[in-house]
């Protein structure tokens, strides 16, 4: 089965997946609940009872505490991109020719991410306290619906103004809370909300810059190369001109003798450019 079958297979699973809870929104939460019971008493039957405290300890630990594992997670991940960048498309992009502001610009998002990401991690993101809860009061009026006045928090012991929150992760109350964020490790709320839709700017603009070096970068290479004037001979024997889903499918499955391949090309091309 070809990449592109496979491909098709995968999103209509997908699809299918998020359809689903649309068309059956009127039994949606009920049947949610009783499939989750349903697993639950069923792999706890199985799984011995020690390895089930264990599990939730780990569990209520990852997902339910401040931890600093998704940071982590999240340099590493930063840091395997860009190192792939950097072998696989900057230095042969620049062996081509290519703009150094376009190249550098990648790590310029980078520099502005990384300060965004310190500044929404550390800031304050708007803890509610005895000294600022009168001023916190007054910006926000009570709807009566989603919130009502005379609500005290239990484990602040203060009354919450309007439009925030009780963090259960950090253990405070937070002004204009949004939500708790893992990755990195702080609530956002009034203070910080802006360096985090400032780091969420720039992240996507990591992704799109360097997809569209990459795809710029692979156009050159099929193009110096000459490769869509070529032929190949497909399963039933015949010859067929390259296309795009040819290359396509050739890049995307055969991984480790493309990589040869695609070197070999590059450096053809670079010496086609250079004259060497």
């Amino acid at each position: 089965m070809d990449f592109l079958s496979l491909f098709l297979i995968y999103s209509c699973f997908v699809l299918s997946a998020m359809a689903l809870p649309c068309l059956c929104s009127g039994r949606r939460e009920s049947f949610l609940a009783g499939s989750v019971s349903a697993v639950s008493q069923a792999l706890s039957s199985v799984i011995p009872a020690q390895l089930q405290r264990v599990a939730q300890r780990v569990l209520h630990r990852l997902f339910h505490t401040r931890s600093c594992l998704f940071v982590v997670l999240h340099v590493v991940l930063q840091a395997a991109v860009y190192a792939e960048y950097t072998w696989e498309v900057f230095v042969y992009c620049w062996e081509l020719q290519f703009h150094l502001l376009i190249l550098l610009l990648p790590y310029l998002l980078l520099a502005g991410n990384v300060g965004c990401f310190i500044l929404c991690s550390r800031a304050n993101p708007g803890i509610i306290t005895k000294s600022n809860h009168a001023s916190l009061v007054k910006i926000y009026a009570y709807d009566g619906v989603l919130f009502q006045k005379g609500i005290v928090c239990p484990t602040c012991d203060l009354e919450k103004p309007a439009r925030s929150k009780h963090c259960s992760f950090c253990s405070m109350c937070v002004h204009r809370f949004d939500h708790h964020c893992v990755w990195v490790n702080n609530c956002i709320g009034a203070s910080n909300a802006k360096y985090f839709f400032l780091y969420l700017f720039t992240l996507t603009a990591m992704a799109g810059t360097t997809a569209v070096i990459s795809a710029a970068f692979l156009n050159q290479v099929v193009l110096l190369s000459g490769m869509m004037h070529g032929s190949y001979i497909d399963d039933q024997g015949q010859e067929r001109a390259v296309d795009i889903l040819f290359l396509i499918q050739i890049f995307s499955t055969y991984e480790n003798s493309v990589c040869e391949v695609k070197y070999f090309t590059i450096l053809l091309c670079i010496q086609h450019i250079t004259g060497l």
